[in-house]
């Protein structure tokens, strides 16, 4: 992915990521829109990371059916993260950032597995059309291939679907850690996300490249 293609990747977002991941189903706020031009600098910032990938189908323009947003992640990207995730003015957005923040800071997986640095797999979505066909598994594995090829020593995911988690761990990546959305509440004892089952819980996938 280049930036180039982000305008044509937000809007793919929009129709394919946003309101089928979990924490977005169901929502009638305007997730896409909250944090807008914070969001499209960190996308910005990652795909000039060389680290993004984009799948097209070659048949029909080279439309977009499959992303992956990705980064470079050292130790103090999570103090970063917990900043950024208080200071959003978005109820909704402000709570799916705290949310992973603490979840992030939970695992610790720069302690835990005593690495200086690591990649990170932020987003992967696929076209509703195409899904159940492989196309995530692929964009996964040749994530991979590209983290080896930059010499990080360990990807991670947090899978906040069932899904995704079950499709990593078809590829090796195990589960460290895990939060169940219920026991994440807001400051008046609300739980914040309730998706249906079976999205109990996010887990962080990790595998060592």
């Amino acid at each position: 992915m280049n930036k180039m293609d982000y305008p044509k990747v937000k809007l793919f977002m929009r129709d394919n990521f946003y309101y089928d991941e979990p924490m977005g189903m169901g929502v009638h706020e305007p997730l896409h829109l909250q944090n807008e031009a914070e969001e499209d600098g960190n996308h910005l910032h990652m795909i000039g990371q060389e680290l993004c990938l984009v799948a097209t189908d070659d048949t029909n323009k080279g439309r977009i059916v499959g992303i992956v947003l990705a980064e470079r992640q050292v130790p103090g990207n999570m103090e970063d993260h917990r900043i950024y995730a208080e200071s959003s003015e978005h109820h909704l957005w402000g709570q799916n950032l705290r949310f992973l923040s603490k979840v992030e800071r939970d695992a610790n997986l720069f302690k835990r597995f005593g690495v200086s640095e690591l990649l990170y797999s932020y987003i992967t979505a696929v076209d509703a059309k195409v899904r159940g066909k492989g196309l995530g598994s692929r964009l996964a594995a040749s994530l991979m291939d590209l983290g080896r090829s930059q010499g990080l020593p360990l990807m991670a995911a947090y899978c906040t679907s069932y899904y995704s988690a079950r499709q990593k761990a078809a590829l090796g990546m195990v589960c460290v850690h895990s939060y169940p959305f219920v026991d994440f509440k807001d400051k008046q004892g609300h739980v914040v996300f309730n998706p249906p089952p079976p999205h109990t819980h996010v887990q962080v996938m990790v595998i060592r490249l």
